[in-house]
């Protein structure tokens, strides 16, 4: 069996940037064990696997060590590769996920993801947090992921995760934020558990992000910085139960996984 593959970087508009995300086309479902072991191969913080369907496009993700139920990034690959590599000529692509309809705009050379929205709420620190993250911060909210707040940019950025430590936290990922200096926003993004120490830029995450800071500054729109080594810019906007999130993409490979 031949399955294509691509890797691209998300949130980027040059090679190197972004976040690296493996893309592989099917025309249907493999084994579970398949995409698995596929993404365990691909070693990147997840492969997007999507098999059209009618108008709209399944879509699926995997990290090396789990499936997950959402993901911004290697979805804004996936429109990418659809966009650019399989010319779809339509101006919107539907996909169906298991966090329900995410729905990707092409507008001129941005990509721009409606997501649903992940709102956290208010939590005391979970056990482990701040030995793991080594800093105290102003406050913890709770959606799929962790949404620890610290006093500045310079505090997110200082901050050296001992992984081993955060590993044990009862959570998918951990996002750290903080008000930016030259944005809105930035954040920083671990997931140990699932195979991600750090991840260079998290559009998930950001359905966390953009109702928190939306709300904190008043504002609808929103310019954020994911402060990984690589960096990622994100245009964010805030629409209640929805949010949307834009960004470019830039292709660095493509081929064929052998199997």
């Amino acid at each position: 069996m031949k399955i294509p593959i691509y890797q691209v970087d998300a949130f980027t508009s040059e090679v190197f940037g972004g976040n690296p995300a493996a893309v592989c086309p099917l025309t249907k479902w493999p084994d579970k064990d398949i995409m698995q072991k596929i993404a365990m191969e691909n070693n990147l913080s997840e492969t997007a696997f999507f098999v059209p369907k009618d108008e709209t496009f399944e879509i699926r993700w995997f990290t090396p060590k789990v499936e997950i139920n959402l993901a911004g990034h290697p979805t804004l690959a996936a429109a990418w590769v659809i966009f650019n590599e399989l010319t779809y000529q339509k101006p919107v692509i539907r996909f169906k996920s298991p966090s329900g309809e995410l729905i990707i705009e092409k507008d001129q050379g941005l990509l721009i993801m409606d997501f649903p929205s992940n709102e956290g709420k208010v939590i005391p620190a979970p056990e482990y947090l701040m030995d793991g993250l080594g800093a105290e911060p102003l406050e913890v909210l709770q959606s799929r992921d962790l949404l620890v707040l610290f006093k500045n940019q310079q505090e997110v950025e200082k901050i050296k995760p001992n992984f081993g430590i955060l590993e044990k936290v009862e959570t998918f990922g951990i996002i750290i934020s903080a008000k930016g200096e030259d944005c809105d926003f930035v954040s920083r993004f671990f997931a140990p558990r699932a195979g991600i120490n750090e991840d260079p830029v998290t559009g998930s995450a950001h359905t966390t992000l953009i109702p928190y800071w939306a709300k904190k500054l008043n504002k609808k729109k929103l310019e954020a910085t994911q402060l990984s080594k690589r960096k990622g810019k994100l245009t964010c906007e805030y629409h209640g139960e929805r949010v949307k999130i834009a960004g470019t993409a830039k292709l660095f490979m493509k081929g064929e996984i052998f199997i």
